[in-house]
């Protein structure tokens, strides 16, 4: 069975990528690289699916940047 989930990638300041799955309960992973990112997400996913079926009530709608003084 094939699923299609949205992922979020982040860098932090070290430069890593920062990759999760927010429809599925503590799917997260990290790469060096984005495509080690994708690869280490996608074993993940997997991982999780087994235990997990994703949420259906989150669809990825976009990315917007927020500017917000404080």
């Amino acid at each position: 069975m094939q699923h299609h989930v949205p992922i979020v990638i982040e860098q932090d300041e070290d430069g890593v990528f920062i990759v999760s799955v927010p429809t599925l309960t503590g799917c997260h992973s990290y790469g060096h690289t984005i495509d080690e990112a994708m690869r280490n997400i996608t074993e993940a996913a997997v991982l999780c699916l087994q235990d997990e079926t994703p949420k259906e009530t989150a669809h990825f709608i976009g990315v917007r940047d927020l500017e917000v003084s404080i």
